[in-house]
């Protein structure tokens, strides 16, 4: 029986890993189509007066793409110190949230994230948090990090397992916004 669908996948082309593969082929080409645009931001879920977020300008911009990596840094306001940096590990994602200080130097809190488990789908990627996170920030260890996008918005999406901490960001896709902003110490 091993032997017949060994055969039935070489003879039609599918493999679980080309299949596999697509979905973040898929999520990937759909972040690039983006590349160099920005988008302003609107807290869906988990905002609060004092957060450092709510009302605040939320500005995401795709800043640079390549192969193998995703750089979207996130303006809060004058604060230029967030990147989203995704990062393609074969089959799987990893994000990694890259905090600098305002003269460009790493903040004490920084590359904390996770990579996904499985490939997700074209449209959503869950980011579980990693051993490094949980050794940085022992409260994040139960955070769960998920991007959702499809042709009309992205959202960034936090939930920390075990309280009450849930955290939406959504960007319009269908608007662009001119904003030239780059994030605190960005090299090209």
């Amino acid at each position: 029986m091993k032997a017949y669908l060994l055969l039935i996948f070489l003879l039609t082309g599918f493999s679980i890993s080309a299949q596999d593969t697509t979905a973040v082929e898929k999520f990937w080409s759909g972040l690039q189509k983006h590349c160099g645009l920005a988008y302003e931001g609107t807290i869906t879920v988990g905002g609060k007066e004092g957060d450092g977020f709510t009302g605040e300008r939320l500005v995401m911009r795709i800043l640079r793409c390549d192969s193998a990596q995703i750089k979207i840094p996130f303006f809060v306001g004058e604060d230029k110190s967030r990147t989203w940096v995704l990062t393609r590990k074969e089959d799987l994602l990893e994000l990694k949230h890259d905090h600098r200080q305002e003269d460009g130097r790493e903040d004490a809190v920084t590359m904390y994230g996770g990579t996904t488990s499985n490939t997700g789908s074209a449209g959503l990627q869950i980011f579980p948090a990693d051993p490094y996170t949980c050794n940085l920030l022992n409260y994040a260890c139960g955070n769960i990090w998920w991007i959702a996008l499809d042709s009309t918005r992205f959202t960034y999406n936090l939930r920390r397992i075990g309280s009450d901490r849930v955290f939406t960001v959504e960007f319009d896709l269908t608007q662009p916004v001119d904003y030239q902003e780059k994030p605190w110490g960005w090299q090209e």
